[in-house]
């Protein structure tokens, strides 16, 4: 990484379906500071359902978002995620980390569903202090072929990932950084994107479950299009604004419940799986969806939990002009991600 001044600095690189995020965040000795924040929009059909259809569309926004940060480097941290990637929380036999390491893939076999030599594995020893016979492991999966996707798509835009991270842990670094109290008992994170919606479960601050589903902000923008009649900017105008109407209210109803009902599951997967059956005791959203006015209102009704709207910058230290000509409340929600990618500090 590149140093300026006495500042480590790291650029978080967040590729979404309708939009390009950058995130610049400076380490120097005391607590990290965001210098920088850049967003791009894509054409609609640039990416669609994960699947990048216009290569050229999206490199040159990731240039063009990375030179107005105003950053000489090019190298970046960002992320995979979706259903190609698995994240599971197991119990081993209580070795050293380099016997774990040996023993990984044979425990991936029993866990994971895909064929191992198509995998990249990693893994994370959550109790490494511990004296019982068993050791609790966070076991990471991910396919191949999504890794050197995104390194193709960074490869052509002229960047270098220095980590390529997952979306759980990037969110729960932003989230742990800003709502430490949440670190205890279980919650959700639920990232509502733009075709995607991610559910991530954390016990103990720790992500042991995680799920997409294919609901977002488009979903809705569609359905009001489609069954209430409005043209595509009065549609847009209802997801982003600040105002409940009863169009949309319908609508919320319908794609609100997918949502809540993806939450459920999981949550009652984790407890059917976990020895201590935890129940889930709040619920926090973030992304472009979770602004849509009136959704968190209907899941926590949904639900019978709290649902809070989680702000990643309500503990990070923003420097003056670092989001120039971007209204805070209304990015602030997208930038859980970038923001989670940009904390790493880097040796």
């Amino acid at each position: 990484m590149a140093l300026f001044g006495r500042n480590k600095t790291t650029i978080g690189l967040d590729i979404g379906s309708g939009l390009i995020k950058v995130a610049v965040i400076e380490h120097g000795r005391g607590e990290p500071e965001l210098a920088k924040v850049v967003i791009t929009p894509l054409t609609a059909d640039a990416i669609v359902e994960g699947e990048i259809m216009d290569p050229g569309i999206v490199t040159d926004a990731i240039r063009s978002s990375l030179e107005q940060a105003g950053v000489k480097t090019k190298t970046v941290v960002t992320a995979v995620g979706g259903r190609d990637v698995i994240i599971k929380k197991i119990q081993i036999e209580r070795v050293k980390e380099q016997q774990a390491r040996e023993l990984m893939r044979w425990e991936a076999e029993q866990h994971v569903p895909f064929d191992m030599e198509s995998v990249e594995l990693d893994f994370q020893i959550l109790d490494p202090d511990g004296d019982g016979l068993e050791m609790q492991v966070l076991l990471v999966a991910a396919k191949r072929d999504l890794i050197e996707s995104k390194l193709r798509l960074l490869s052509d835009a002229g960047v270098t990932p220095s980590v390529v991270d997952v979306d759980a842990f990037a969110l729960h670094n932003a989230f742990e950084l800003n709502y430490p109290d949440a670190m205890q008992g279980v919650v959700g994170l639920v990232n509502i994107g733009h075709e995607v919606t991610n559910i991530n479960i954390l016990d103990d601050g720790v992500p042991i479950l995680t799920r997409d589903i294919t609901v977002g902000t488009r979903r809705f923008r569609e359905d009001l299009q489609r069954d209430r009649g409005l043209g595509a900017d009065e549609a847009q105008a209802l997801v982003q604004g600040y105002d409940r109407s009863p169009q949309l209210d319908a609508v919320i109803e319908s794609r609100g419940e997918e949502v809540a009902v993806g939450i459920e599951r999981a949550a009652a997967f984790l407890a059917s799986s976990s020895r201590t059956g935890s129940q889930m005791r709040a619920v926090y959203v973030c992304g472009g969806g979770s602004r849509i006015p009136g959704l968190t209102e209907a899941l926590a009704a949904r639900l019978r939990l709290p649902v809070e709207l989680a702000n990643p910058l309500a503990n990070l230290k923003v420097r003056d002009g670092a989001l120039e000509s971007l209204v805070t409340d209304e990015v602030a929600p997208l930038l859980m991600l970038p923001v989670g990618l940009a904390l790493r500090q880097l040796d």
